[in-house]
C-alpha cells in the first residue's frame, strides 16, 4: 500500500493550493518541504538584529537546504554566464512568500498570446478566458486587496475580495508628475488584508514586507500549509528529496531527513512544487535507466527557458517632501505600459513606485546615514541635511519581460553542498529585448522625473533581479518543445504534475504569484482524476 495518494514536493504557494484543495476532498496527501518551519516572531527578532537587511535577513542559512542570498548568490549558484541570475528564494515551509511583496497581479489577456499577436516568443496553450476563473478563485484563497481599474486591462468576471490598500503619499506625489504625462498611477492589487479577513489582521504598515511581514496581514504560504494540514495532510518538514522515479503504478520519491539517511515513501501520483530551480534541478537528479536524462527531460527540455523580470531601478530628489517609508513597500504603480505594439520590437515593462524611499539602491535610512557620515560634517546642520534628502526621495522600478531563451536554463553542477546533493548550475541572460524594455522604461522615468521637478536623476545601468523564477519546466502542446501539458501533466506520465512559475511558457510584466496560485488551484482537479485513471 502507497504511503499516500499524492506526493506534494515543497510547500511553498503551489504546494500548499494544491496540497489543501486535495486534503479537502479527502484525498490522502504527504507534502515535503526541503527545509524547515518557520516561527514568525523569531524571524521578525532575527531582521532587527541583522545588520544586513536583504529579504534573506530574517531567515538563518540551513546546511542542508541551502539558498541563494542577495549578499552571496555564488554562495549556492554556480554562475556560468554570461551574466549572473540575481533572484534569490527561501527554502523552508512557506517559501518565498515569507519575503514576497504581496503584489497579485494578473497576467494579461495578450500575455498568452505572445507569438500570434506580436509574433515573438511563443503563445500559452491556454488562453486567459480559460484562466480567468481560476484568477478569481485565487484571489479569493490568497486575499487580494484591489480596485478594477482600465489601466490594469484584465478582465474580470468577480470583484476583488476586498478594497485596496490606501495610495500612499509618495504614490501621490508621483501621481500628479504621470498626470502631466497622460499616465493613471493604479492601486496595486496585493495579498495583503486591508480588512480583517480570514483570521488575519489588517495591514498596519510596518514597511517590512520584505523580509517580513510581523503581524500576517500579508499572504503567505503557511495559510494554506496549516488548512491543508488541518484537512487530513501530512506535513514533513527538512525533508530533502534527492530522486523521485515513476513507474504505472506510482511514484517513489527519497529524501533525506535534515541531510542524514535516505527515506523512501510511495505514493500513487506525484506532485513537483518547488520553485523552478530547484524542481528542475530534482527532475535532472531523477535520471534513470528509462530516462537517462532526467526524469521528463527525453527532448532536453527540463531546465531551458529561465526567466525572470529583470529590473530597470532609478532614483532621484524630489523638490518637495515624498515622506517615504510609510505603509507596504509598494502600493501603486502605471500599469498601463504593460502591453501595446511596441512589443513587437522590445519589452513590455511595469512601473512600480518604490515606498521605501533609495532603499533599494542606497541601503536603508541607516546604512545611509553611515554612507552620508561618511563623506559630510555630522553635527546639527548635517543631520537636518541628511533628513531633508531623506524625505525627498523617490524611486521607481520597471519589472521588464524577458523572452524565453532556449539558452538560459538550469543544469546540474558539479559543484555540490554540504549534504553532497548537486548544485544548480545556471546560464542567463536577459537578452537583447528585454535590455530595450529597459532603455525604454529609463526615458519615461526620466519624463516622471523631470515632470515632478526633480534633480539628481540617476539610472542603474545594470539590471537587478526581481526575486522571480520562472520557465525552465514549460507547458504546451507539443512534448518535443515543452515538459507538461496544458493540465501541467508531464507529457508521458499520466500520474506526474508539476506546479509553480516554471511551467510559464512566457511571463509577461505580472508577478508569477497570483498565476501560480491560479494555475495550481485548476490543477487540483487533474491531479485528483489521476487516481481514478482519469
Amino acid at each position: 500500500m502507497a504511503d499516500a495518494d499524492v506526493i506534494v514536493v515543497g510547500a511553498g504557494v503551489a504546494g500548499a493550493l494544491a496540497a489543501a484543495g486535495l486534503a479537502e476532498q479527502g484525498v490522502k496527501v504527504l507534502v515535503l518541504e526541503a527545509g524547515p518551519t518557520m516561527d514568525r516572531q523569531a524571524g521578525v527578532a532575527t531582521y532587527r538584529a541583522n545588520p544586513v537587511r536583504v529579504p534573506e535577513s530574517a531567515y538563518p542559512d540551513v546546511a542542508y537546504a541551502p539558498r541563494p542570498t542577495v549578499v552571496a548568490p555564488d554562495g549556492y549558484y554556480v554562475q556560468a554566464g554570461p551574466d549572473d541570475f540575481k533572484s534569490t528564494y527561501e527554502r523552508r515551509v512557506g517559501g518565498s512568500t515569507w519575503h514576497w511583496l504581496g503584489t497579485a497581479l494578473r497576467l494579461l489577456p495578450n500575455d498568452f498570446r505572445l507569438r500570434s499577436r506580436y509574433g515573438v516568443g511563443v503563445d500559452w496553450p491556454i488562453s486567459y478566458d480559460d484562466l480567468e476563473p481560476w484568477y478569481g478563485r485565487a484571489e479569493d484563497a490568497l486575499g487580494v486587496a484591489g480596485r478594477d481599474a482600465p489601466g490594469l486591462m484584465a478582465p474580470r468576471s468577480t470583484p476583488y475580495p476586498m478594497p485596496p490598500i490606501p495610495h500612499s503619499y509618495m504614490d501621490e506625489v508621483v501621481a500628479r508628475a504621470a498626470a502631466k504625462l497622460g499616465l493613471t498611477v493604479d492601486a496595486t492589487p496585493q495579498a495583503r488584508n486591508s480588512v480583517e479577513r480570514d483570521g488575519r489582521p489588517p495591514c498596519c504598515g510596518n514597511s517590512i514586507c520584505i523580509p517580513i511581514c510581523p503581524i500576517g496581514a500579508k499572504y503567505d504560504a503557511t495559510v494554506h500549509v496549516k488548512k491543508a494540514v488541518a484537512a487530513g495532510a501530512r506535513l514533513v518538514p527538512s525533508a530533502v528529496v534527492v530522486d523521485v522515479q515513476l513507474d504505472a503504478a506510482g511514484a517513489r520519491v527519497t529524501y533525506r531527513p535534515g541531510g542524514g539517511d535516505p527515506v523512501t515513501v510511495t505514493g500513487r501520483t506525484l506532485v513537483l512544487a518547488a520553485n523552478a530551480i530547484e524542481t528542475a534541478k530534482l527532475m535532472l537528479m531523477s535520471a534513470s535507466e528509462a530516462q537517462p536524462g532526467g526524469l521528463g527531460n527525453g527532448a532536453d527540455q527540463v531546465g531551458r527557458h529561465l526567466m525572470d523580470h529583470p529590473i530597470q531601478l532609478s532614483w532621484a530628489l524630489a523638490p518637495e517632501p515624498t515622506y517615504p517609508y510609510r505603509g507596504p513597500l509598494s502600493t501603486g504603480g502605471v500599469e498601463s505600459v504593460r502591453d501595446g505594439a511596441f512589443r513587437r520590437e522590445r519589452a513590455a515593462f511595469r512601473l512600480e513606485i518604490q515606498n521605501p524611499g533609495w532603499s533599494f539602491p542606497k541601503g536603508d535610512p541607516t546604512a545611509q546615514a553611515v554612507a552620508w557620515a561618511a563623506g559630510e560634517p555630522l553635527g546639527e546642520a548635517g543631520f537636518a541635511r541628511f533628513s531633508d534628502r531623506l524625505l525627498r526621495q523617490v524611486c521607481l522600478t520597471g519589472a521588464t519581460e524577458p523572452l524565453p531563451l532556449p539558452e538560459n536554463r538550469v543544469q546540474l553542477a558539479r559543484e555540490r553542498d554540504a549534504i553532497g546533493v548537486p548544485r544548480p548550475r545556471l546560464s542567463y541572460r536577459p537578452g537583447e529585448y528585454s535590455d530595450r524594455g529597459r532603455a525604454a522604461a529609463r526615458l519615461l522615468f526620466t519624463r516622471i522625473f523631470r515632470a515632478m521637478g526633480a534633480t539628481e536623476i540617476q539610472h542603474d545601468p545594470r539590471f537587478e533581479g526581481a526575486g522571480h523564477l520562472m520557465g525552465t519546466t514549460r507547458m504546451g502542446d507539443d512534448p518535443r518543445a515543452s515538459v507538461v501539458d496544458r493540465d501541467l501533466r508531464l507529457h508521458g506520465h499520466r500520474n506526474c504534475f508539476v506546479l509553480g512559475a516554471g511551467v510559464f511558457p512566457s511571463v509577461g510584466t505580472a508577478n508569477p504569484t497570483l498565476t501560480i496560485a491560479a494555475l495550481s488551484l485548476r490543477a487540483v482537479d487533474p491531479v485528483r482524476a489521476s487516481l481514478t485513471g482519469g
